[in-house]
């Protein structure tokens, strides 16, 4: 694991309480793992994690979420969508197909909705010509996609209100 991947992981572990935890188990249903961290936490670890790691380019951006969502554990993959909602300047149509895997191993709309809201909507927003045509047939791909998640993903990244 990176440098900024194990600060994140460490934060969050330290930042948690088994009570939290208990409270989004039974919230998530056993989807993932939880370590018991507050959303405040996560924001807060991300933030740190940026003022930290100064110099990080689009590919750290993208390399740092991949290895956050590697593991099944739901303050993990909630700083990787605050990172990308942080940091979706950066982002390009071609990110589209890392955020189509997270979505499809979310495991809970708690993090699909942000990441549609959040990440995937502004990010095709400010896309233009080619690039934004692009994504554009990305988003219709994910709206006939038989995941009830992309589909949901597809529809609040285009207005177009959930499934």
């Amino acid at each position: 694991m990176s440098e900024a991947g194990e600060f994140v992981d460490y934060t969050l572990q330290m930042e948690s309480t088994w009570e939290k935890a208990d409270e989004v188990s039974e919230r998530l249903g056993g989807a993932l793992k939880v370590y018991g961290a507050s959303v405040g936490a996560v924001r807060g670890t991300v933030r740190d994690t940026l003022k930290r790691y100064k110099n990080l380019d689009h590919d750290d951006i993208t390399a740092l979420s991949s290895e956050l969502w590697a593991e099944p554990v739901f303050e993990r993959r909630l700083a990787a969508v605050v990172l990308l909602q942080t940091r979706v300047s950066l982002l390009v149509n071609t990110d589209l197909t890392r955020i189509e895997g997270f979505i499809r191993r979310a495991g809970t709309r708690e993090l699909v909705d942000p990441l549609a809201v959040d990440v995937v909507k502004p990010l095709v927003a400010r896309l233009e010509g080619l690039a934004k045509e692009r994504a554009g047939r990305v988003l219709e791909r994910w709206a006939a996609d038989p995941d009830p998640e992309l589909r949901r993903a597809a529809a609040l990244a285009t207005d177009h209100g959930s499934p």
